[in-house]
C-alpha cells in the first residue's frame, strides 16, 4: 500500500490544530487505499501547540510529531518534515486551513494519471490582504524573474504534493539559509500548478508581518541571484567614470576661469551621494558574506527537544 507523508509546520497554532485535525481526516477517509501519517511540525510555539499535538497522538496513531527546542522558522520546520517523512507522495501545508485539504485528490490525480512530478498551488487572487503587501509581492516575482535563472509562479505557496525522487532532491540541498520556494524550482521536474481562491485563517493570527516578508524576500534573493553584486560593480564603475570627466572639467575650468571658492553645497551633496552609494554597496556584500560565514558554521538547520517518532527513524 503506497503512502501520503502529510507535513504541518506549525507556529502558535492552538487554536487552528483542532480544527484542521477533523477536516485532514474527512479527505483521508476518501482515500482509504492510502496509508497515512502526518508530521506535525512544531517550530517553538509558546501556546499549548505541543500539547495538542500529543493529544493527537494519543487518539491517532498516524499522526507524528516533532518539537523543535526553540523558534527556527517556518524554512526548518518545513526541511524537518521533509527529512523525516517516509511516504512515496509527500504533502507539505499549513495547519490554518489556508490550504484547502480537500485539494489533495487531485494533487495526486496529477502525479498518479498525468505524470507530473509535482502539484502545487497558487492564489489568482489576494483577497483580504493589504494593497500594498499585495503590490509589493507581485513586484518581488517580477524581479525574482528577471533577475534570477530560477522561475518563481506569481501567488505560488508552499502548499504541494511531491513524488519521493523530488522530496530526495530537495532533501540533497542541505543549505541553512533556505528559500524553499526557490528550491522547488531549481530541482526541476514536471510541475502543474492548482489555481485557487484566496482563503482566510480560520483561527488565530499571520506570523508573516510586512518586515518578515521584506526579509524573507532579501533572503530569496541573494540565495538565487548573484545580481545585487554587478549592480553594485556597476554604479562603482559609472561612479569612477563621473569623477574622471568632473576632474577633467575642473582642471579645464581652473585654467580658462581661474579658481574661485565657490560650490561648496554641491561638493557637500556629491560626498553624501557617494558615500551613501558606497554603504550600500557593502551593505549588499556584507548580506552575501554573512550568508556565506552561517553556511560555513555548519550549524544544524534545527535541534529537536521532543518527538514520538519511532526509534531508527530519522530526526
Amino acid at each position: 500500500m503506497e503512502k501520503i507523508s502529510v507535513i504541518v509546520p506549525c507556529y502558535n497554532e492552538e487554536e487552528s490544530l483542532p480544527l484542521f485535525y477533523p477536516e485532514i481526516k474527512k479527505v483521508r477517509d476518501t482515500l482509504p487505499e492510502y496509508a497515512f501519517e502526518y508530521i506535525l511540525v512544531d517550530d517553538g510555539s509558546k501556546d499549548r501547540t505541543v500539547e495538542i499535538m500529543r493529544e493527537l497522538a494519543e487518539k491517532d496513531e498516524e499522526i507524528r510529531y516533532l518539537s523543535f527546542s526553540r523558534n527556527f522558522g517556518k524554512e526548518s520546520a518545513m526541511y524537518a518534515g521533509l527529512k523525516n517523512a517516509s511516504g512515496d507522495y509527500v504533502v507539505l501545508m499549513d495547519a490554518d486551513l489556508q490550504h484547502p485539504p480537500a485539494l489533495l485528490p487531485e494533487m495526486l490525480k496529477g502525479i498518479k494519471e498525468e505524470g507530473y512530478d509535482s502539484v502545487a498551488t497558487r492564489r489568482v487572487d489576494r483577497q483580504g490582504e493589504p494593497p500594498i503587501r499585495s503590490f509589493f509581492a507581485r513586484q518581488f516575482y517580477k524581479l525574482m524573474n528577471k533577475i534570477s535563472q530560477t522561475e518563481l509562479v506569481d501567488g505560488a505557496q508552499d502548499y504541494r504534493m511531491m513524488t519521493r525522487q523530488f522530496v530526495d532532491s530537495l532533501l540533497e540541498l542541505s543549505e541553512y539559509n533556505r528559500f524553499s520556494k526557490g528550491l522547488f524550482g531549481w530541482v526541476g521536474y514536471k510541475t502543474k500548478w492548482l489555481p485557487h481562491e484566496n482563503t482566510e485563517r480560520v483561527a488565530g493570527e499571520t506570523k508573516w508581518s510586512f518586515w518578515n516578508l521584506l526579509k524573507y524576500s532579501i533572503d530569496g534573493i541573494v540565495a538565487f541571484s548573484t545580481a545585487p553584486l554587478a549592480i553594485a560593480m556597476v554604479i562603482g564603475i559609472l561612479f569612477a567614470c563621473l569623477a574622471f570627466i568632473m576632474v577633467i572639467f575642473i582642471v579645464v575650468r581652473t585654467l580658462i576661469f581661474g579658481d574661485p571658492v565657490a560650490g561648496w553645497p554641491t561638493l557637500a551633496c556629491l560626498i553624501l551621494l557617494i558615500g551613501g552609494v558606497q554603504l550600500i554597496c557593502i551593505g549588499i556584500l556584507g548580506t552575501y558574506l554573512s550568508k556565506a560565514y552561517l553556511e560555513v558554521k555548519k550549524r544544524p538547520i534545527y535541534i529537536a527537544k521532543e518527538t514520538n517518532l519511532p526509534k531508527g527513524e530519522k530526526e
